[in-house]
């Protein structure tokens, strides 16, 4: 190979080795700078870590807004509940009742042959827990928002675990839950 042969390899290889860097570089502050969405907690302490998996519990029902769509889904012990009829008059959830409800705005979707809406940017993660030793004051419920800015970004709404509790109140007789099981 001839010296200026070598000193174009040389230079190739040192280009090469520089985007593979750059690349590894953003690669990596990516990774840093990504959310870890799990250690978000309220006021009052109820963490989004509680409800670590939720991405795979069972749905419970979806509802829709003007402006929204929504998924309500809840954990193995709460859809059992479920399925043996509550909420019902005089029934409680068990202890450990967990409920997450996933908000999207609402989009066309731009393949289907009708109109249909789809999800579109993620607006909240809204939480609810059973735990009647720690949240006395709200008959065993706590709740908690986590918004998403215009990034994606979580964070707290900075209400507290009784945010919901007032607005749950109306439903005191099916044990503080809004959403009923649907027929499947």
């Amino acid at each position: 190979m001839s010296p200026s042969s070598q000193v174009r390899v040389l230079k190739i290889s040192k280009v090469a080795g520089a985007v593979v860097g750059l690349l590894v570089v953003g690669w990596g502050a990516n990774g840093l700078a990504a959310q870890d969405k799990y250690t978000l907690k309220v006021p009052g302490g109820l963490a989004l870590s509680e409800f670590r998996g939720y991405e795979a519990w069972a749905p419970v029902a979806v509802s829709q807004t003007e402006e929204s769509l929504k998924v309500i889904s809840a954990n193995p012990e709460m859809i059992k509940a479920y399925q043996s009829g509550l909420p019902a008059a005089g029934k409680k959830f068990p202890e450990g009742s967990r409920i997450v409800k996933l908000e999207w705005a609402r989009k066309d979707s731009k393949g289907a042959p009708y109109a249909v809406m789809v999800p579109g940017d993620l607006k909240s993660v809204a939480v609810i827990v059973k735990d009647t030793k720690r949240f006395p004051k709200t008959n065993g419920w706590a709740y908690a928002i986590f918004k998403a800015d215009a990034a994606g970004v979580l964070k707290p709404d900075g209400k507290g675990t009784e945010c919901g509790y007032a607005c749950h109140s109306k439903v005191a007789a099916d044990d503080y839950i809004f959403t009923h099981y649907p027929k499947r």
